[in-house]
């Protein structure tokens, strides 16, 4: 029996939405605000939901406190108070969308994840109260 389990982390960080090619015109017509030269920021909300069976002996998918470990090596220290365009090494060379946020943290968590005999179910970030993203891998 696969079950379901969601760990939430939170990170502030900074990013600006634009394109190298286009100039600030184009890129404030497509991107808005949020492509503002001097970045903006955003309280982030981040789920990593992982499924697998239960553990007979220990009733869990995983101890909770070794998943979060995990995310806060992956992710939350990379990312946390930094810049996304400039700091982040899983998001260079990425648009900075939330998004492309959430493919790169998939992508940072899919193997060690795995490596723990789980999976990954979904990566769903919450960027503001009224918007969020959720990745269910390829």
């Amino acid at each position: 029996m696969e079950t379901y389990i969601t760990r939430r982390e939170r990170f502030s960080a900074a990013h600006r939405l634009f394109r190298s090619d286009w100039d600030d015109a184009k890129n404030l017509e497509v991107f808005g605000p949020c492509s503002n030269p001097n970045w903006h920021g955003h309280n982030y909300e981040l789920f990593v939901t992982v499924k697998g069976p239960i553990n007979p002996q220990t009733g869990f998918v995983i101890n909770i406190k070794k998943l979060s470990g995990l995310i806060h090596e992956r992710i939350i220290s990379k990312i946390d108070h930094k810049n996304m365009n400039t700091e982040v090494d899983f998001m260079q060379g990425r648009l900075a969308s939330t998004e492309n946020l959430a493919v790169a943290i998939w992508q940072e968590l899919e193997q060690p994840v795995s490596n723990l005999g789980i999976e990954l179910y979904k990566i769903k970030i919450t960027e503001t109260e009224n918007n969020f993203v959720e990745y269910y891998g390829k």
